[in-house]
């Protein structure tokens, strides 16, 4: 289809043509096709704002799925990578290295912490679960190990590829459609929330009998630390991290931490282990590590478990992406975690936690909210039923709010960049989202 001049590109007929077009060819994630909404179409974005083919501009309260914490065309990102175009756009990962891609190493490991000093790069947040998955096992073969499962906990989300699936929440999470097909694996009770409760000692019982009965299977404990994401934006305290770390040390697994969601300062510190002090074995981390730019995640471990791997059957880890470490992809991160040394994100999540508890106050009010909760720079209403997505989709859109609600829950993590009035702004949409519902 061609684009048109620049005038019709402007107008609304065109942008409903183009939103047509995506419905009937184009297959949007977790979504019918043809579609059951039609796709707002996105000419440019600038900031926190996304502009419409219509003319009108929306402030993206999702960070376009919570990448875009600098907001979009950051001028130091995209000097970085037009810089990197100009020497290297991309080049095999196998037998040879570049500058951007040792740089990255060097600058994650810096920023994890001590002890987790061997990067895996690869592709995206679910390619670095599956490859964290893969090492744990590896590893466990290399000790001469028979250990075939991970262990979890229900309401998680690690991504959409085959191993990743079989860690996510196997009844309610968006991947039971596939229990027959997936490895099974086993799960504990989600932890309780809030952030700041003590264990339930119910909770800490159940995860020892299961350790008790199973302990000598489990290959590799693996949880999102604080915060589930996809699984449903809960919250729990830190000390089940402890409680995990300490079992799957005494019963021989691994622990794997995936901070693809709540990495580079989303929960108000850089990583939400820090939270509880615990050092996994493996972290995966990925979505805001490009500043939302191009799609690049990592597997970090230890010496330990690395020399261990390649001491076993085939000498080495058996993952090889394409497109690993992609040099434009690794110099946007480079970017993106300079800006995050300036410190700033600091302040700004901060600013955007309190932003959020004082915003968020009129939905309390509402009579379809269960809970209203914030952590960081996430704010996050609960409903006491499923969401009219197209309802409350059209209501924040109203508001001059882009977000993208699911279940029964409307949230937002907004660019760490949102100016206080933008985000009193985004409250005022997520507020009229919920008010749609009730």
């Amino acid at each position: 289809m061609a684009a048109g001049p620049p005038r019709q590109r402007e107008d609304v007929a065109f942008s409903e043509r183009l939103a047509e077009l995506d419905r009937n060819h184009l297959w949007h994630p977790y979504a019918p096709l043809p579609a059951a909404m039609a796709a707002l179409p996105v000419r440019s974005a600038k900031g926190v704002y996304l502009e419409l083919f219509d003319g009108r501009r929306l402030i993206d309260g999702m960070a376009s799925w919570w990448c875009v914490i600098h907001g979009y065309r950051h001028p130091k990102i995209n000097a970085a990578i037009r810089d990197q175009l100009g020497r290297l756009p991309h080049v095999m990962f196998g037998g040879l290295t570049h500058l951007p891609a040792v740089e990255l190493a060097q600058r994650l490991i810096g920023l994890l912490p001590e002890g987790l000093d061997r990067v895996f790069l690869c592709d995206s947040g679910s390619v670095s679960v599956e490859v964290a998955l893969k090492i744990a096992l590896q590893y466990q073969l290399a000790r001469g190990e028979r250990r075939r499962r991970i262990l979890t906990v229900r309401g998680g989300y690690h991504g959409d590829t085959f191993g990743a699936m079989s860690v996510c929440d196997p009844v309610g999470g968006m991947h039971h459609l596939f229990r027959g097909f997936l490895p099974k694996q086993l799960f504990l009770p989600r932890p309780p929330g809030p952030v700041e409760a003590d264990p339930d000692p119910r909770w800490v019982a159940a995860a020892e009998r299961a350790f008790a009965r199973q302990g000598k299977e489990v290959a590799a404990v693996i949880v999102e630390p604080i915060v589930q994401g996809a699984g449903g934006m809960h919250f729990y305290a830190p000390g089940y991290l402890q409680i995990l770390a300490r079992l799957a040390r005494d019963h021989g697994a691994l622990l794997i931490f995936d901070e693809i969601a709540t990495g580079f300062g989303r929960t108000g510190t850089l990583f939400a282990l820090e939270r509880a002090g615990v050092v996994p074995d493996l972290i995966c981390v990925g979505k805001a590590l490009t500043g939302g730019y191009l799609t690049l995640a990592a597997t970090v471990t230890t010496a330990a478990v690395a020399t261990t791997v390649c001491r076993g059957e085939g000498g080495a880890l058996m993952h090889g992406p394409t497109y690993m470490a992609n040099p434009l992809a690794c110099a946007a991160a480079l970017a993106s975690l300079a800006l995050l040394a300036e410190g700033r994100w600091q302040e700004q999540v901060a600013r955007i936690e309190a932003g959020l508890r004082e915003g968020l106050v009129p939905a309390q009010r509402l009579p379809w909210v269960r809970e209203v909760r914030v952590l960081g720079a996430i704010g996050v209403i609960e409903g006491k039923g499923e969401v009219d997505v197209a309802k409350a989709t059209a209501a924040a859109v109203g508001k001059g709010v882009w977000i993208r609600p699911f279940r029964n829950l409307i949230y937002a993590m907004p660019p760490y960049v949102i100016a206080p009035a933008q985000l009193k702004r985004l409250c005022s949409g997520m507020v009229a989202a919920v008010a749609a519902c009730s």
